[in-house]
């Protein structure tokens, strides 16, 4: 999906702090004023926009219910992101600096052609045109093959990334927008100076917003490709096991990744991912919401989470082997 084609996109925008109300957009035009710090973006408040695009099903649905919460169908987007987050600064820089590289090296698309941020706080958000991977259209598993490929890519190149990005409903930070607790800006950055600026000189950068321009969408990458049709493959197969598990009787015990997720939570790249894989877990078991928070909520807490996305990952979790079928 190329920029062009998103033009008559839906998504949300939240205004402040996530628990905010979202409202409905239009996703290109939103993201272009946020690029341009237009006053209409209002760049000097916390913000957010959808991490993916939707059509008219979800416009229907979100001024129906005036919440993102239930739908389960199509989305799309026309770049996949990659949230790179540590507590430790110059690492995560790193990893940001590694990750760039390797897009732009491995799909030979120009550096130009890839979103560099800093996010605000102690991270970095990297953008993939999804050009490069052919322009894939959206739909109902879109979320989960961007998932997919990301951590494939993550792992190639020995990352850790957060995968609670890829929700299908997930609010991410919005560009050249302030940051709640550090005040600073989600500040694009040239891959150049990605790669060559100190760690605290970027930091110094974020404390002010600054314009950028949206690039053009690159043509497609062979290699880019190939791993989207791969991602599209371990997306069905994970769907496929889902509905087969959830026809099959119930399960004997938890599996050992739940067991140890209330015993030891998670770390930071895997803590959504592993929350929402063990209340899904809890879901065969007919588990109610009550019980799975209280086998959670804890672990989840000491593990970084917020109360807010603690209880959405339990929530999307139990009620995630349902909306697969």
């Amino acid at each position: 999906m190329t920029y062009s084609s998103i033009a008559d996109a839906y998504g949300f925008r939240i205004v402040g702090p996530c628990t905010n109300e979202r409202r409905l957009i239009d996703w290109p035009s939103a993201f272009v004023a946020y690029s341009q710090c237009d006053d209409r973006a209002e760049v000097t408040k916390e913000s957010y926009l959808s991490a993916f695009t939707f059509g008219d099903a979800f416009a229907g649905h979100l001024n129906a219910t005036g919440s993102t919460k239930g739908y389960s169908e199509e989305c799309g987007a026309a770049w996949v992101w990659f949230d790179i987050d540590n507590d430790d600064i110059d690492a995560a820089t790193t990893d940001a600096r590694k990750l760039a590289a390797a897009l732009a090296y491995s799909y030979g698309i120009a550096d130009d052609a890839l979103l560099c941020f800093f996010s605000g706080s102690k991270g970095y958000h990297i953008g993939l045109p999804l050009a490069a991977c052919g322009s894939p259209g959206p739909s109902a598993t879109f979320h989960k093959v961007c998932r997919r490929l990301a951590e494939s890519i993550a792992l190639q190149i020995g990352i850790v990334i957060d995968t609670g990005v890829y929700d299908r409903v997930r609010a991410f930070r919005a560009p050249n927008s302030r940051h709640g607790k550090t005040g600073l800006f989600k500040r694009w950055l040239s891959v150049d100076s990605l790669l060559n600026l100190q760690a605290s000189r970027i930091v110094e950068l974020a404390r002010e917003p600054e314009p950028f321009e949206i690039p053009d969408a690159p043509g497609p990458s062979r290699a880019a490709v190939e791993e989207w049709a791969a991602a599209v493959d371990a997306a069905e197969g994970e769907l496929l096991a889902l509905i087969e598990r959830r026809e099959s009787e119930v399960p004997s015990g938890l599996n050992r990744a739940t067991l140890a997720f209330i015993r030891d939570g998670a770390a930071t790249g895997d803590r959504h991912r592993l929350l929402f894989s063990a209340a899904a877990n809890l879901a065969e078991f007919r588990c109610s919401l009550e019980l799975a928070t209280a086998l959670l909520h804890e672990p989840a807490l000491d593990s970084g989470l917020s109360p807010s996305e603690v209880r959405r990952q339990i929530e999307c979790g139990l009620n995630h082997l349902g909306a697969a079928q």
